[in-house]
């Protein structure tokens, strides 16, 4: 059954609140881009139905808080509250990936590759495109 109208934004509303028990912080500090993967433990009992099917789609590959959030349909703090009650049950960890992964394997450096730098300083120039001109005001 499909609820249109201020009753099912209402409902929705609830259904948020009460699958994240009132919280609307979580206890990790989660970005939008922070990469989870299925973790060694298990959820309590007492979890949402989310938090089952946050797994499941972890257990297939990494995912972000971001895509999680779009795949469940719901807003990305509660997803987050949800996250952080599985990391805290070790159900969901936050995988250590190479900042500095190479490119290609003859990329054997220890620095960062260059793809990876040009990604950098195109969105630093993005973010900050006047920034040039204060570096070299001084």
């Amino acid at each position: 059954m499909t609820r249109h109208g201020p009753a099912g934004e209402e409902s929705t509303y609830v259904r948020t609140y009460t699958l994240t028990r009132g919280r609307t912080k979580p206890r990790h500090l989660l970005g939008l881009d922070t990469v989870l993967e299925a973790g060694p433990g298990r959820p309590g009992p007492a979890q949402a139905e989310e938090c089952a099917q946050i797994l499941t789609l972890c257990r297939a590959h990494r995912r972000s808080v971001t895509e999680l959030a779009g795949l469940l349909g719901r807003p990305v703090t509660a997803v987050k509250v949800l996250v952080s009650d599985l990391l805290d049950a070790d159900a969901l960890v936050v995988p250590v990936i190479a900042p500095y992964a190479a490119s290609s394997p003859d990329d054997s450096d220890d620095g960062p590759s260059t793809q990876l730098l040009a990604a950098l300083t195109a969105g630093l120039k993005r973010k900050w495109p006047n920034a040039l001109a204060y570096s070299q005001a001084g």
